[in-house]
């Protein structure tokens, strides 16, 4: 139960977020939530905008925080490199 309301205040967040991201054709989907980080795809033209890490700082991942204080990091999946073993 509590997982299910950390879960809905972040897509809440997120929700706020949205317009922002829609009006310059992008948008952000939430993966996973994995103990206090918060794994999120951008997409759209967000994926390729070459300020996308300034946004998920400063947009997303403070908004985020302003909703769910207990979250320490928001990470963009795209913007991982898969490591090689």
């Amino acid at each position: 139960m509590e997982n299910e309301n950390l879960i809905q205040r972040i897509e809440s967040a997120l929700a706020e977020i949205r317009p922002f991201l829609n009006n310059d054709g992008g948008d952000i989907e939430l993966v996973s939530v994995e103990n206090d980080v918060v794994n999120v795809r951008l997409t759209g033209t967000c994926t390729y905008c070459t300020i996308n890490q300034m946004t998920l700082k400063s947009g997303v991942e403070m908004t985020i925080k302003k909703y769910a204080p207990e979250i320490s990091k928001v990470i963009n999946l795209d913007s991982v490199t898969p490591t090689i073993s």
